[in-house]
């Protein structure tokens, strides 16, 4: 059987598919374009309008240019709005995310005694691989659909997948991203409730030629004993993603998020001080409903007094259910996009200001795709000469900054 895995989104959706990746081998199965492929999965998205249309586009063209696919649909929008795929052409199951696990058994079949093979560094076009260690979100953030479709907060035991990544660091892997729909959560749920410093400090301890990058990260999560620990371990890269999503406080409040702007500052400053060269990087929501023009400029504003390295800048979308739909007044459209565009503009000088930062200087990476990319530990992207494979460790000089990144291997 040839297959096919398309997938929208987080990485937890990304680690969600290589599990049914690992299935589809042992049941024997061979990788294939979409249009070649007797099987296509469809990982969805929800979180924005935008990615609920990307999906039914998506799946109406592999039906289109295949008409013999088999088209399976799983992922938050299967979850949040199955009736909108059901009548799509050639979908012959959804499958909500409850149900993936389910999935994975249906997609191994019964009696495959390699289901617990791995696949190895590049599957899926994918050097480092995200272990998902927890899903679920029990936070109520105003614009977020995604307790709805993720459901409560549930976690990997903690020997489960410290054992996991033991495994994968036994498959050739070098790099594994921890991630989670809430991963800041991990262990308050588990019989035996733990927590994700204490996960962090087990997985410190697996043997092997492996290290960790921390995922997505509430700010309100990332205590000071987690800093301090991915800062004298040498396990763990020195990359934060922490989602601001509005530099206002009032912004924050109508938003429910638990946190202020000054203690947001106060995190970022204290991981700079003792991680000067990592990598900090935020989300930010452009346009929720009452955001005045005040509440952009103040933000904007704030945004540039800290010290990141790169901003994920997402327009507001009305997600039906969520409070935020409800509420007025709605932004006109062409604000969002001239607030949007200045903010992708600060994220640009940021990211170049970061960049221009390393010129001259080393940093140790790992080679990515045909061994002529280098992904650095402070989350740099080099491009280097050729003559390395990937999933190789190297220590590159950085030469240029003009147009992207280049540098050498030393």
């Amino acid at each position: 059987m040839k297959y096919a895995i398309l997938t929208f989104g987080c990485r937890v959706n990304q680690a969600d598919s290589f599990e049914f990746e690992e299935s589809l081998r042992a049941r024997g199965g061979v990788a294939a374009p979409p249009e070649e492929a007797d099987l296509v999965v469809v990982n969805t998205c929800s979180v924005t309008g935008a990615a609920d249309q990307g999906a039914r586009h998506l799946i109406r063209r592999v039906a289109r240019d295949n008409a013999h696919a088999r088209i399976v649909v799983t992922g938050c929008y299967a979850t949040r709005q199955p009736g909108d795929l059901a009548s799509l052409p050639q979908v012959v199951r959804l499958v909500p995310n409850d149900d993936k696990p389910q999935l994975v058994d249906w997609l191994r079949g019964d009696g495959d005694a390699a289901c617990g093979t791995h696949i190895e560094p590049g599957a899926m076009g994918r050097t480092a691989i995200p272990l998902r260690v927890q899903t679920g979100c029990e936070e109520r953030c105003a614009y977020c659909v995604i307790p709805a479709t993720r459901g409560v907060s549930r976690s990997v035991p903690l020997d489960e997948a410290c054992g996991r990544a033991r495994r994968l660091a036994e498959a050739g892997y070098k790099e594994i991203w921890l991630v989670g729909v809430h991963l800041g959560s991990y262990g308050r749920d588990l019989t035996s409730p733990s927590s994700l410093l204490e996960l962090l400090r087990a997985l410190d301890e697996v043997p092997g030629d492996v290290t960790f990058r921390i995922s997505s990260l509430e700010p309100m999560d990332c205590s000071r004993d987690t800093v301090d620990l991915v800062a004298s371990s040498g396990r763990f890269l020195p990359h934060f993603h922490l989602p601001l999503q509005h530099g206002a406080d009032r912004m924050l409040a109508r938003m429910r998020r638990p946190y202020s702007i000054a203690g947001y500052a106060d995190l970022v400053g204290r991981i700079r001080a003792v991680l000067p060269h990592a990598a900090i990087g935020t989300d930010v929501l452009v346009g929720f409903p009452g955001e005045q023009d005040e509440d952009a400029d103040l933000g904007a504003r704030h945004l540039d007094a800290l010290p990141l390295t790169y901003l994920h800048v997402f327009p507001y979308s009305d997600r039906p259910g969520t409070e935020a739909s409800a509420m007025l007044p709605k932004v006109d459209p062409r604000d969002v996009r001239r607030r949007a565009a200045r903010l992708r503009a600060a994220g640009r000088r940021f990211a170049a200001a970061f960049a221009q930062a390393h010129i001259g200087g080393q940093r140790p990476g790992l080679t990515l795709d045909d061994g002529t990319l280098v992904l650095t530990d402070n989350f740099l992207k080099v491009r280097i000469p050729p003559g390395l494979p990937r999933n190789t460790r190297v220590s590159v000089c950085i030469d240029s900054a003009e147009p992207s990144l280049t540098g050498h291997v030393v």
